[in-house]
C-alpha cells in the first residue's frame, strides 16, 4: 500500500480556500482547482517507489491484477480528484468510446498537433465521470424539457430571446433542442453579446431561479454559453449526493467541493462559458438532445457498511465508508487496484494514518483494512 503525494492544479476557476481548508493548510491566495490521484501522465501521483505511473508500468499485472489488465490494458483506467469550483467551469460534453476513437484517428491522420488549441480529441478514450458533493454543490446537467426551457426564457421578456422560445414550442423535443442550441452557438457574436447583456440585466433583476445565470454572465460576459445554460437543468447537490455524467450529456460545474472520478481521458468538447475553442459542428454531432431528470444519485448501503454510487460504467466504481467511533476495522481487500481517500475525520488504512485529503494506492490483491472515525472514499474498477 502506497501513500500518495498528489498534485494540485491551479486552474483559474478553482477556489482559493476549499482545498486548503480540507487539508488543514493555509490558503496561498491562488486558486486551487483539482487535486489529482492516479497515474494520469499529466500529473501522476508520487509514491516512495516512484510516480504511480512508473510503478504500474514496471509490473502492470502485479499492481492492477490480471483481470483488470486483460480488460482495460496495462494502465489505471480511472482518475480520482478532489474538485473545488470557485467559479463556473466551461459548459461541455464528452464523446462516447466510438466517437473518441474515430475523432482521435481522424485528427492524427490530419496531423493536428495534440496540443493545438483547436484539437478536439487528445486520446482515443471516452470520459464518463461522476461528481460526489462534499459541500453543497451547484451544477448544470442535461437538457430541461423544452417547454420548461421556453418558459424560463420567456419570463425574461427579452425580445431577442423570443425566436428561441418559439422554436422550443414548435418542434418535437430533439429537433427543438438541436435547433435552439445550434442557433445560439451560430449567432452573430455582436448580436449575441447584446442578447447576453440584456439577459444578464433581466436575470439580476428577477433573481430566484434566474440568479445562477446572472452569476454565469458575471464570469463570462457576452458568452453565448450563458443562454445555452438556460436550456439545462440546474442541480444543487447536498453533501453525499452525486451525479453521473455519461457521453453526450451537456454539463457544467458551478460552485462547490466534491470528489470526482472519471475514465482516464482528456476529451472535452466545449459549448460555451470559455475563451477556448468551440467546434460547433463536432459538438452538435456528439451532444445527445434528450431532455430528462438529471438523476441525482444517493449511495446504496451494503451490509458491510460500504455505500456504493451505482454507475453504468466499468472503468470506475466509487463508494464510501462512513466510520463511526469504535467500529471494527473493515477488510477492503480486492483483486483490483484501489485508491482510498479520506475526506473527514482520522482513519487508518493499513499502516498509514490518513487525515482529510490524504490518500493511498492499494495494489490488486494487497490486504487492505480501514478503521478509525471518519469518511473514506474507495475508487476501483469492475472486472
Amino acid at each position: 500500500m502506497d501513500r500518495l503525494d498528489n498534485t494540485i492544479r491551479p486552474y483559474a476557476w478553482g477556489s482559493p480556500t476549499a482545498i486548503p481548508h480540507l487539508l488543514g493548510a493555509e490558503p496561498t491566495g491562488e486558486p486551487q482547482a483539482e487535486m489529482w490521484m492516479g497515474a494520469h501522465p499529466g500529473a501522476p501521483s508520487r509514491t516512495a517507489r516512484g510516480s504511480l505511473a512508473e510503478v504500474i508500468d514496471a509490473n502492470p499485472e502485479a499492481e492492477l491484477g490480471k483481470a483488470a489488465v486483460a480488460k482495460f490494458g496495462p494502465h489505471l483506467p480511472f482518475l480520482l480528484k478532489i474538485l473545488a469550483a470557485g467559479a463556473p467551469l466551461s459548459l461541455q460534453v464528452h464523446p462516447n468510446l466510438e466517437q473518441a476513437k474515430d475523432g482521435y484517428t481522424d485528427e492524427e491522420r490530419r496531423g493536428i498537433p495534440v496540443d493545438a488549441p483547436h484539437r478536439n480529441y487528445k486520446d482515443a478514450n471516452h470520459k464518463p465521470e461522476m461528481i460526489c458533493a462534499l459541500t453543497e454543490f451547484d451544477g448544470l446537467c442535461g437538457f430541461r424539457d423544452p417547454v420548461q426551457a421556453a418558459d424560463l426564457l420567456a419570463g425574461l421578456d427579452v425580445d431577442s430571446l423570443k425566436p428561441y422560445v418559439d422554436l422550443l414550442h414548435a418542434h418535437p423535443e430533439e429537433a427543438a433542442l438541436r435547433e435552439v442550441l445550434t442557433a445560439i452557438l451560430s449567432a452573430d457574436p455582436e448580436e449575441m453579446a447584446r442578447t447576453v447583456t440584456e439577459t444578464t440585466a433581466a436575470c439580476a433583476r428577477l433573481g430566484g431561479d434566474y440568479a445562477p445565470y446572472a452569476d454565469l454572465a458575471h464570469h463570462y460576459p457576452g458568452d453565448p454559453g450563458v443562454i445555452a445554460a438556460m436550456l439545462l437543468n440546474h442541480v444543487r447537490l447536498q453533501p453525499g449526493e452525486a451525479l453521473f455524467l455519461g457521453a453526450g450529456i451537456p454539463h457544467a460545474y458551478l460552485n462547490g467541493l466534491g470528489v470526482e472520478i472519471m475514465a482516464t481521458s482528456d476529451n472535452v468538447l466545449r459549448c460555451g462559458l470559455t475563451p477556448k475553442h468551440v467546434d460547433v459542428p463536432e459538438l452538435l454531432r456528439v451532444v445527445r438532445f434528450e431532455a430528462g431528470d438529471p438523476g441525482v444519485l444517493r449511495p446504496e448501503a451494503s451490509p458491510d457498511g460500504e455505500e456504493v454510487y451505482e454507475a453504468p460504467i466499468d472503468e470506475f466504481r466509487l463508494s464510501r465508508y462512513v466510520l463511526p467511533k469504535g467500529t471494527a476495522a473493515h477488510d477492503l481487500t480486492l483483486d483490483t487496484p484501489q485508491i482510498l481517500l479520506c475526506t473527514a475525520g482520522a482513519v487508518r488504512a493499513g499502516e498509514h494514518e490518513l487525515s482529510p485529503g490524504q490518500s493511498v494506492f492499494v495494489p490488486a490483491g494487497e490486504q487492505a483494512e480501514v478503521s478509525g472515525e471518519g469518511t473514506v472514499f474507495r475508487a476501483t474498477v469492475i472486472v
